[in-house]
C-alpha cells in the first residue's frame, strides 16, 4: 500500500495556461489511429451502394453476377436484411433518424439513400462490386425546390419552440418612423470534417464491439442497441481519435450496415464512406429563407422585430434548423415576433451543423441591423449598444455574465473603427473597393448531466476515464488541465482516457457543451478523489477510484440566460470589374466564461470565423432539380476557404465570470462562427453600396450588382 500526495491550493493553476495537446505527437507522427485504420484480424469491407433516383422504389437488384465477382462475401439490401426496431426516443430526446435503419423497405425517399452493402475481402473487391451491381429502380416524380414562399411550410417546435410572440407587431411597425423589412438566404452547406466517416463492427463473445468516428460514444452505443434489440450493456462503442465532426458524426447509416454485416457474417466488417458519399448520407445544413422586420424611432431603438425562417428536411425525417433562435437573445422590441418553419422535400435529412441555428440566422439578422444603422444615420456598433437588452427578450430570464457590449467597445477599439468613413464606396486601393463590417454574436452555454472517474495509482498518477469525445477541439488536454487543478498536481501525472462508451454515460461532443459538461463530472470526481486522499488513505494495487454523476448539480444550477458572446469586425476589398472579393483583415473578441487552454482555444474561435469567410463567400451546394442529387459533390466542385482566402485574422476574449456556476466554462466551438459571414457581408455594402442578401456573395453577384442591378 502505498499514499499519494496532492499538491496545495497555492500551486500555479493549470487552467488558463497555454498547453500543446497532450496526443499531438502521436497525431503528427501517425501513431494516433483513426477509425478506418484500426487493424483487426479477418477483417472484411463492406461498401455501400446508393440510389440514383430520387423518388420511387427498388423493383429489383442483379445481385448474381456480383456474389460472383473475386472476393464478394455477400449482398444485403431489403430483401435479406436483419429487421431494425426503430420505435424509440434516442439522446437528448430525439427520435433516429430513419436513413440510418438501413434496408429495411423498398422506398427510395430521396437520390442517394442505401440500397444494398457489398461485403469482400477488400475495399477494392466490394467498391468494384458494389460499381457493378444493377439497380432497377420504378421511378416517381420528385420535389427538390426549395423556396421560403412555399405554401406547405409549416412550424416545427425543435430544440425550442418554433414560434413566439408578444406585443402587436403590425401597430409597432406601422408606428415607427425608420423601418427595414428584407429578405435573406443561405445556401445548403456540408460539413466536410478532414476525416471521413467510418466505422467497424465484430462480435466478441456476446459482446458488440464498435470501432467509429463519433462525436458521442454513449449515443451511439445506445441507438445501436435500441435498432438491433440488443442489451445496452453487450454494446460497447471506441472513438478514441476523431478527425472533425462539426455535428455530422452522430448515428448514421454507414455504422448499421457494418453492424448488420458483421451479425450476419460472424466476422469484423469495415464501412468507410467516400467523400461523395458523405454529401447524401452525413447530414448538411438546410438551405434557408428568412424574412426580417424591424421597426425603429429615429434613435435607432427598436420597436418591432420579426424574425421569420424556412428550412428544408426530408420526406422521412424532420430536422429543422431553428434560424429566428438567435433573435429571441440578442435584441428585444415591444413586439417581438419569431417563427421557424420547415418545408419537407425529396432530399437527405439535415443535421446539425457548427452553430445549427445560430450561423444562418445571425447572417440575416445582423444584416438587417446593419441596414437599420445606415437607414438611422447611426454607426453600427452605436446601433447595437442602444439595444442592449437587460434581460432574456423572449425568456425573460436575468443574463448570466453577458458582456456582449464589452466585446463591441473593445473590438472597436482593436480594430481602429472611430476612423472609419460610414459613406459606402469611398475607399480604394488601386482597382479594389475597401469597406469595413462588424455584426453580434451570441451561442448557448448549456451543460448535459455527465459521469466521470477519477482513480489515483500507487505511483502517483492519476487516471481519468470520462466518455467524452475529442473532435479536434483539443478536449483531452482541456480535461487534463482540469482534473490537474481538481487534484493539484501537475498535468504530467494525469492520464485521461476517452471516446469509450464502458465508461458510463456523458454528454456528446455538440452545442458547445462537450467541455464545460465533462469538466463539470471530472471536477466533481477528482474533487472528492483529493479530499479521500487527503484523508490519508492508503492506494492498494488496483489503486482508489472515485466517480462522479453530475445530473442533480445540473439541475440546481439556477435559470438564467447563459451564452458566450462575441463581436466580429471585418474589412474586404471588392474588384467590381472581376466580381472578387478578398477578406483582409478580422477580429473577434469574445466573452466564453473561463477560457481552459487558451492555446486551443484560439484555434477554435480562428477555426469559426475563418469558417465564416468559407460561409460569406465560397460554400454552396447545388442540387440539380432534374436529377434530385448535387452538381459537383465533392471538394473540387463544394468551395471552401482555403489558405489563400485567409488574411490577417485574430481573435480574443475578455474575462466572463458567473457567480452561480460551479464550472465557469461556456463554450467556444460554435460563437467563432456566428456573426462572421454578417460582418463580412456588411462590409461589403460598405465597399460597394449594394447588398447581397444571399449568400455566398459570388463573383457573377458582384458584377451583376456593379452592372446596375438594385441589390444582389
Amino acid at each position: 500500500m502505498t499514499a499519494v500526495t496532492t499538491g496545495t491550493p497555492a500551486q500555479a493553476p493549470a487552467v488558463g495556461t497555454g498547453h500543446t495537446r497532450v496526443e499531438g505527437r502521436d497525431k503528427v507522427t501517425g501513431a494516433a489511429r483513426y477509425a478506418g485504420e484500426v487493424p483487426f484480424a479477418d477483417l472484411a469491407h463492406g461498401w455501400l451502394v446508393l440510389s440514383t433516383v430520387a423518388r420511387g422504389r427498388v423493383r429489383a437488384l442483379d445481385t448474381e453476377p456480383v456474389l460472383a465477382m473475386p472476393g464478394v462475401i455477400a449482398v444485403l439490401d431489403h430483401r435479406n436484411a436483419l429487421r431494425l426496431e426503430t420505435d424509440f426516443t434516442g439522446p437528448m430526446g430525439m427520435r433516429p433518424d430513419p436513413t440510418c435503419a438501413v434496408f429495411q423497405h423498398d422506398r427510395v425517399p430521396h437520390r442517394g439513400w442505401p440500397v444494398a452493402l457489398v461485403v469482400a475481402e477488400t475495399s477494392e473487391q466490394a467498391r468494384e462490386a458494389a460499381e457493378a451491381l444493377v439497380v432497377h429502380y420504378e421511378q416517381e416524380p420528385h420535389d427538390v425546390e426549395f423556396t421560403g414562399e412555399r405554401a406547405d411550410a409549416y412550424p416545427l417546435d425543435g430544440h425550442m419552440p418554433a414560434v413566439t410572440e408578444k406585443g402587436d407587431l403590425d401597430a409597432a411597425l406601422a408606428s415607427s418612423p425608420v423601418v427595414v423589412d428584407a429578405e435573406y438566404t443561405t445556401p445548403e452547406e456540408h460539413h466536410n470534417p478532414m476525416e471521413p466517416h467510418a466505422a467497424t463492427a465484430r462480435w466478441d463473445g456476446g459482446q458488440l464491439e464498435v470501432i467509429d468516428s463519433n462525436q458521442g460514444v454513449t449515443w451511439v452505443a445506445g441507438t445501436l442497441a435500441n435498432l438491433f434489440t440488443l442489451d445496452p450493456a453487450s454494446v460497447r462503442v471506441r472513438s478514441e481519435h476523431v478527425g472533425g465532426g462539426f455535428g455530422s458524426k452522430g448515428v448514421r447509416a454507414h455504422q448499421v450496415a457494418a453492424v448488420m454485416a458483421a451479425t450476419v457474417l460472424h466476422r469484423p466488417v469495415r464501412v468507410v464512406l467516400t467523400r461523395r458519399q458523405m454529401f447524401s448520407l452525413a447530414g448538411y445544413r438546410s438551405p434557408t429563407a428568412q424574412r426580417v422586420r424591424l421597426g425603429a424611432d429615429t434613435a435607432g431603438r427598436l420597436r418591432a422585430l420579426e424574425h421569420r425562417a424556412v428550412s428544408a428536411t426530408s420526406t422521412v425525417y424532420e430536422f429543422i434548423e431553428p434560424s429566428a433562435g438567435v433573435a429571441r437573445v440578442m435584441y428585444d422590441a415591444d413586439a417581438h415576433h419569431t417563427a421557424n418553419r420547415l418545408v419537407r422535400l425529396d432530399v437527405p435529412t439535415p443535421t446539425f451543423m457548427r452553430a445549427p441555428g445560430e450561423a444562418p440566422g445571425s447572417f440575416a439578422l445582423e444584416a438587417a441591423l446593419d441596414e437599420l444603422a445606415e437607414k438611422c444615420g447611426l454607426d453600427p456598433v452605436e446601433l447595437r449598444l442602444r439595444n442592449e437588452p437587460d434581460k432574456g427578450p423572449v425568456s425573460g430570464l436575468p443574463f448570466a455574465g453577458r458582456q456582449l457590449a464589452a466585446c463591441l467597445r473593445e473590438g472597436a477599439r482593436r480594430f481602429g473603427w472611430a476612423d472609419r468613413d460610414p459613406r459606402p464606396g469611398v475607399r480604394r486601393d488601386g482597382r479594389w473597393l475597401l469597406g469595413t463590417g462588424t455584426a453580434a454574436a451570441s451561442f448557448p452555454a448549456g451543460a448535459a448531466p455527465s459521469t466521470a472517474a477519477a482513480t489515483a495509482h500507487p505511483d502517483g498518477t492519476f487516471t481519468v476515464r470520462i466518455s467524452a469525445a475529442d473532435i479536434g477541439t483539443g478536449a483531452r488536454t482541456a480535461l487534463t488541465l482540469v482534473a490537474a487543478d481538481a487534484l493539484q498536481v501537475p498535468p504530467e501525472r494525469i492520464r485521461v482516457r476517452i471516446g469509450d462508451s464502458a465508461f458510463g454515460p456523458a454528454m456528446i461532443a455538440g452545442g458547445s457543451m462537450g467541455t464545460r459538461s465533462w469538466s463539470w463530472a471530472v471536477q466533481a470526481a477528482a474533487g472528492d478523489l483529493r479530499e479521500r486522499l487527503a484523508l490519508g488513505a492508503d492506494i492498494p494495487p488496483e489503486g482508489i477510484t472515485v466517480r462522479s454523476d453530475t445530473t442533480a448539480a445540473v439541475a440546481a444550477l439556477p435559470p438564467a440566460e447563459r451564452h458566450s458572446y462575441g463581436a466580429q469586425f471585418a474589412e474586404v476589398a471588392v474588384d467590381t470589374g472581376t466580381g472578387e472579393v478578398r477578406v483582409r483583415r478580422m477580429l473577434g473578441i469574445f466573452t466564453a466564461g473561463r477560457i481552459v487552454n487558451p492555446l486551443t482555444a484560439r484555434n477554435q474561435l480562428l477555426g469559426g470565423m475563418i469558417w465564416g469567410i468559407s460561409m460569406a463567400l465560397h460554400e454552396e451546394a447545388v442540387r440539380d432539380h432534374a436529377s434530385g442529387g448535387h452538381v459537383g459533390a465533392d471538394l473540387a466542385g463544394y468551395h471552401v476557404a482555403t489558405h489563400a482566402d485567409v488574411p490577417r485574422i485574430e481573435a480574443d476574449w475578455l474575462e466572463d465570470t458567473d457567480p452561480d456556476d460551479p464550472v465557469g466554462i461556456k463554450g467556444i466551438g460554435e460563437v467563432g462562427i456566428v456573426g462572421a459571414a454578417a460582418a463580412i457581408a456588411n462590409a461589403v455594402w460598405h465597399a460597394t453600396g449594394v447588398r447581397h442578401r444571399d449568400l455566398p456573395i459570388r463573383p457573377d453577384r458582384v458584377l451583376s450588382a456593379a452592372a446596375g442591378a438594385p441589390d444582389a
